[in-house]
C-alpha cells in the first residue's frame, strides 16, 4: 500500500502466519479465560468505554447487531439489552462457551445467535449496525469486507489500534493520508469517536484503542440514461426509382 505502512497485503500475511512457541506462551488470564495474544486477542479494560461505544452506536429496539469479537461478552450483554437481536461472530470456541454461559437461562438467550469461525471467511448476515473489537492483524481486510457488504447497513462502530484509526480518518494533505484513507472515505463517512485502553499482555504496555464510526455512502447514479438514438428517416419511395433512371 503506497504511502502507508499498514496495508492489506502485509496484514493478510500476518494473520495467516503460524504463531511462534514464544508468542503462544504469552497468555493473559482474565476471569479464568486465557487469552492468546498470538492471534491478537484482547479485551477492553475500562467499562466506561463499553458504555460509550453502546451510546455511539445509537441502537434502536428493532436493530439487528453484528458483533465481531465478542470475547467474554461484556459488550454483548449490553447490546442484547438494547437491540432486537445480536449476531456474534467468534473464532475461539472457549470464548463462545463463556459467552453462552453469560446468557444461559436468561431472557437474552433467545436474542443471541453465535457464528463460530473466521469472520473473513464467513458470509455476513443481514444487520443494521456492526460493532467490532477486532484483532489488529485483520483490520483493513475486515473494513473493506464490511464496506462491500450488501444490503447496506446503517452504521458501524469499530475498535482499532490508534495508528490504524488515524489513517482511516486522515484528511487529504495529512501526513497519514494514504490509499487506505482514500478507499475508506470513498465508500463511507468515517469519524473518530473516542480513545480507550485495553488489556493485551503483561509483558507489553497497554495498547491505545480508537473507536471509529463508519456510515456507508449510498452511491447512486444520478446521470440520466442515454436517449435512444433517433431512427433514420425513411427513404421516399420515389428516390430509388429516380436513381435507377439516371
Amino acid at each position: 500500500m503506497q504511502g502507508c505502512n499498514i496495508g492489506i497485503g502485509s496484514e493478510k500475511k500476518l494473520y495467516r502466519d503460524i504463531p511462534t512457541s514464544h508468542t503462544l506462551n504469552l497468555w493473559l488470564s482474565v476471569s479464568g479465560i486465557m487469552f492468546n495474544t498470538g492471534v491478537g486477542q484482547h479485551i477492553l479494560k475500562n467499562p466506561l468505554v463499553v458504555n460509550g461505544i453502546i451510546e455511539k452506536a445509537a441502537l434502536r429496539p428493532t436493530d439487528v447487531v453484528l458483533e465481531v469479537g465478542p470475547g467474554t461478552g461484556n459488550m454483548t450483554v449490553k447490546l442484547l439489552e438494547k437491540a432486537k437481536k445480536v449476531v456474534a461472530c467468534e473464532l475461539d470456541g472457549r470464548l463462545v462457551a463463556e459467552l453462552q454461559k453469560r446468557v444461559q437461562c436468561t431472557p437474552l438467550q433467545t436474542k443471541l445467535q453465535i457464528l463460530i469461525g473466521d469472520v473473513l471467511k464467513t458470509d455476513l448476515p443481514f444487520f443494521d449496525v456492526c460493532v467490532a473489537n477486532l484483532p489488529y492483524q485483520i483490520s483493513s481486510l475486515f473494513v473493506f469486507k464490511l464496506l462491500l457488504h450488501r444490503p447496506f447497513f446503517r452504521c458501524a462502530v469499530l475498535m482499532f489500534q490508534r495508528e490504524f484509526a488515524m489513517r482511516l480518518v486522515a484528511p487529504p494533505g495529512d501526513e497519514l493520508y494514504c490509499r487506505l484513507s482514500i478507499n475508506t472515505q470513498l465508500l463511507a463517512r468515517v469519524d473518530h469517536l473516542m480513545k480507550g485502553r485495553l488489556i493485551r499482555c503483561p509483558a507489553r504496555p497497554p495498547l491505545v484503542l480508537a473507536a471509529s464510526n463508519t456510515d456507508p455512502k449510498h452511491c447512486l447514479n444520478h446521470q440520466k440514461p442515454p436517449k435512444t438514438p433517433p431512427k433514420p428517416p425513411k427513404t421516399p419511395p420515389k428516390l430509388p426509382k429516380n436513381y435507377a433512371n439516371h
